[in-house]
């Protein structure tokens, strides 16, 4: 019986508050007393039941609760017939716990969110070298899985065949799929954006990256910040000291009704709820929205913060590059760009996939003999023409002469926040292209905001070259601005 009632604490709030909205309407516009009164009376028992029987549940373990407090309130409200009082004391303690319960499913629900982004199943080497899908659990360290293009890496583990570019804007921020190959490391949850690999497992489930994240936030709703603390040491003394104020005024006045009214007013339960909810809902919703807190205690002294440093790209930037410019020194501008657009359609660099957006209209051509240059570009051969595509490096070591010309626009488009790509046929420059990445729409106004609340520094690190930095901190009005990190 008590588990039932306890259990449908919420319907019993709505059944009290269609009943307290009756006896009002039947108070001020019918002036019918009898229903008025019998619909707070039973508004009140209704009401009082779940609360007197978590007052009981509190004193048997020799706590004095709030709960106490508000049994003994609408107990005396009823005895000194002021029903509607009583009626609307127990609905509103009533309804304040309902919001409590709301907020906390809330915030479990965002959690939630983040644990089903975990993977569940992956597909794992078995004893005769064939692949076979099977449950999360069932993989150890040690394991080698595959993992495919699309597919969630299912555990923290090394590279150790294959190659593709990872999604791990969910664990880093960092917006930009990042090239991976044998003995790179990769993460729980992150995405395989293109290319197959197989990976060793290095630490899985609880042990991951991911893991530790889910952990982190659910400690992080279990610590308590100094104002919950004071809050609960407040509440422990703060029912006892009401009671015992009521029975002073009744003492001193010998009246009934006084003495209840200062117990009904004396009811703190917004006070005690509050705190800790604002706190977990100000985690969970963090958690929804990607911002990790360690605790209600960083919470507080957040609101103390003059200073917050931001990564560049995919932070302040879209993390999604765009042609910006193009010098052409060619004479066949078509026919070239067609070669170009050939030759990058064969990868999956962000840069290339910038490049194959712009270019889309071109036609595609079959490639013969393409040779990567790492740190430089690549060559290949298109229609009988040798095409060479990359940095200022693969240039020079192609023997492409670079002219001052076009070394002063090269310059140029650095320190305006632009990547370049140099592009030569049969060995003769005749292309030069500014990649940037966009700022990201709204950022600027966020950032205001942020100096508007009383952020004095705003501070962007990056890895890229400080040019590109420069230009994004003159753009968003930042304070400071460190490339090459």
């Amino acid at each position: 019986m008590k588990h039932n009632i306890l259990k449908h604490k919420n319907k019993i709030t709505s059944i009290s508050g269609l009943l307290i909205a009756l006896g009002l309407i039947a108070h001020f516009i019918f002036a019918n007393t009898t229903i008025s009164n019998s619909a707070f009376i039973i508004a009140s028992i209704l009401g009082v039941t779940p609360i007197s029987l978590q007052a009981y549940q509190a004193m048997k373990v020799k706590v004095v609760s709030i709960d106490v407090l508000v049994t003994i309130a609408v107990i005396g409200a009823l005895f000194i017939q002021n029903y509607e009082e009583s009626a609307i004391v127990t609905f509103l303690f009533l309804f304040g716990s309902y919001l409590e319960q709301r907020t906390l499913n809330q915030t479990r629900s965002a959690i939630k969110e983040l644990t089903e982004m975990a993977p569940e199943t992956a597909f794992k080497q078995l004893t005769g070298g064939q692949f076979a899908e099977v449950d999360i659990d069932e993989v150890e360290e040690g394991d080698i899985l595959l993992v495919k293009t699309g597919a969630k890496i299912p555990v923290d583990g090394k590279v150790t065949t294959g190659k593709g570019y990872v999604n791990e804007a969910n664990i880093t921020g960092e917006s930009l799929p990042l090239k991976k190959e044998k003995d790179d490391e990769v993460f729980a949850g992150t995405i395989m954006d293109n290319g197959t690999i197989q990976i060793v497992a290095d630490r899985v489930g609880e042990d991951s990256t991911f893991g530790k994240i889910i952990e982190l936030v659910e400690e992080a709703q279990d610590s308590k910040s100094e104002a919950e603390r004071f809050i609960d040491r407040f509440s422990r003394w703060y029912t006892p000291a009401v009671l015992t104020i009521g029975l002073l005024v009744w003492v001193l006045t010998k009246d009934t009704e006084l003495a209840i009214t200062v117990l009904v007013l004396g009811c703190p339960g917004a006070l005690v709820i509050g705190v800790p909810v604002s706190n977990v809902a100000g985690i969970g919703n963090g958690a929804k929205n990607g911002i990790l807190f360690k605790g209600s205690e960083v919470i507080s002294h957040f609101a103390n913060a003059d200073t917050v440093l931001f990564d560049k790209t995919g932070t302040l930037t879209e993390g999604k590059p765009e042609v910006s410019d193009i010098i052409y020194y060619g004479n066949n501008q078509e026919e070239d760009l067609s070669l170009l657009l050939s030759v990058e359609s064969e990868s999956d660099h962000p840069l290339a996939v910038a490049i194959v957006n712009k270019l889309a209209q071109y036609k595609v051509r079959p490639i013969e003999n393409t040779q990567v240059v790492k740190g430089g570009g690549v060559i290949a051969h298109v229609d009988g023409h040798v095409v060479s595509v990359g940095n200022k490096t693969l240039m020079k070591q192609e023997s492409i002469p670079l002219s001052d010309d076009v070394l002063k626009k090269l310059n140029k488009l650095e320190r305006t926040g632009n990547s370049i790509v140099l592009t030569a046929v049969d060995h003769k420059l005749i292309m030069l292209m500014g990649i940037r990445d966009k700022v990201r729409p709204g950022v600027k106004q966020d950032l205001q905001k942020l100096k508007s609340l009383g952020i004095k520094n705003l501070i962007v690190l990056s890895g890229d070259n400080q040019g590109t930095v420069n230009s994004v901190k003159k753009e968003l009005g930042l304070t400071e601005a460190h490339g090459d990190m």
